[in-house]
């Protein structure tokens, strides 16, 4: 069994971090076996060193070691990619193509973040596990495979079970043992190693002198938290290089090309619960908005056959939709029999019917009656509309992408919504 150390020299992995020990150590007592393994650990940790040293001290050295980035794959096409598929299987598919499973065979599939595939490929990916089966996109035709599964996610795979995006039989089958890296802010030793290590490599490659942190630089190298791991570290070091003439690096240079907290970097995790509020309160104002244009809708149309009909026929056989819309009528209030055109007809209804008296033909009246309450109606819609666009503008400062997010429309939409209105 070869070395921690020699391990880290063939795969160029710095650092003395106990926990980092611990995880080589572990790929290495599992790589003989068949075992299936998850490495976990954030983004940038870099996690791809492990099935290559799995694969590298394992019977299946000497075949094929394939690295599939699950979360690179359109969901339309990656049973296809995986298990292939037959001629004619779907549009496009001119002819048969052997998937990554039928080409490993004997060998060492790594699937990178496994957490982003889709429930349909899981459950393919499961009987692969279990009796080393697959079929084919659009085949009925049962075919073996005999390939070393690693997988490696960021996600938080309980997390992820819980919402229903993980299936947990498949979890605990690539979980057979479990490798976690840690992330660079728990290895502060191996920090400033590494970013030496990058200088150099860098140095050699654009053919200039390596850049040098001065004393105060390399402690607050190490103090600074790298959301980004080693990634992070490896990109800073690249444009230092590149960037500055003078390659001795202060802490004033160096804090120039670190992102502070605060800054305007993409935002990776939103308000959960301030969303939460502000969609159920759309919710509720949207219900309100549809229940308002259902009544008015009703009262258009019980209004329209008071005024063709004037019958105490209508009444009765409206009574629910009058009662819905009015309330109860009172004692001493009037009947559609005493007067069927004002008894129970909104004054400003009642104006509008005395003028459409007056006109010629009873379509005509009908299509101008219509008209004002429609119109009536878009003028309260649209005031619901202004009040929730300055809502969402002042929950969002201002920012129309943000609020055009949070009302679900498209920032053009909502540009040419504060030019309509001249919010």
């Amino acid at each position: 069994m070869e070395s921690i150390q020699s391990i880290k020299q063939r795969f160029e992995i710095i650092g003395n971090d106990p926990k980092l020990n611990r995880a080589i150590e572990k790929a290495i007592q599992v790589a003989p076996t068949d075992i299936s393994v998850l490495i976990t650990g954030e983004s940038g940790v870099g996690k791809e060193s492990m099935p290559k040293i799995i694969h590298s001290l394992s019977h299946r050295k000497h075949g094929k070691y394939i690295a599939v980035n699950c979360g690179a794959i359109p969901e339309g096409t990656i049973d296809s990619e995986l298990f292939g598929h037959e001629k004619g299987s779907f549009t496009g598919a001119t002819g048969a193509r052997d998937g990554y499973f039928e080409v490993a065979d004997g060998g060492t599939i790594f699937l990178d973040e496994v957490g982003e595939l889709p429930l349909t490929t899981q459950v393919r990916l499961l009987r692969v596990l279990e009796n080393g089966e697959f079929i084919k996109v659009g085949s009925s035709k049962v075919q073996k495979t005999n390939v070393r599964i690693v997988a490696a996610t960021n996600v938080n795979m309980f997390e992820a079970i819980e919402k229903g995006k993980f299936r947990e039989d498949l979890y605990y089958r690539l979980s057979t043992v479990e490798i976690l890296l840690p992330p660079l802010r728990e290895r502060k030793d191996d920090i400033h190693l590494l970013f030496r290590k990058f200088a150099s490599d860098f140095a050699h490659k654009y053919n200039m002198p390596p850049i040098k942190l001065d004393e105060n630089a390399a402690q607050y190298l190490i103090k600074y938290r790298w959301n980004g791991n080693i990634r992070q570290l490896r990109n800073i070091a690249e444009q230092i290089s590149v960037l500055e003439t003078n390659r001795e690096i202060s802490l004033q240079t160096l804090y120039s090309y670190l992102p502070q907290e605060g800054s305007n970097l993409p935002a990776l995790v939103k308000d959960k619960k301030a969303e939460s509020d502000f969609s159920n309160e759309r919710e509720i104002l949207y219900k309100v908005l549809f229940d308002m244009k259902s009544d008015l809708s009703d009262l258009k149309k019980l209004t329209l056959d008071l005024i063709k009909n004037g019958s105490s026929n209508i009444q009765e056989a409206n009574k629910g939709l009058i009662q819905k819309i009015y309330g109860k009528p009172e004692e001493n209030s009037p009947t559609f029999e005493e007067e069927p055109r004002l008894g129970m007809i909104p004054a400003k209804a009642h104006q509008i019917q005395e003028e459409f008296e007056d006109a010629e033909e009873d379509d005509d009246q009908n299509y101008l009656f219509a008209e004002a309450i429609e119109e009536e109606e878009t003028l309260s819609l649209e005031a619901k509309e202004i009040e929730l666009i300055k809502k969402s503008l002042d929950r969002n400062k201002g920012k129309r992408k943000a609020a055009a997010d949070e009302l679900g429309i498209s920032e053009r939409t909502l540009y040419r919504k504060i030019k309509q209105y001249d919010l």
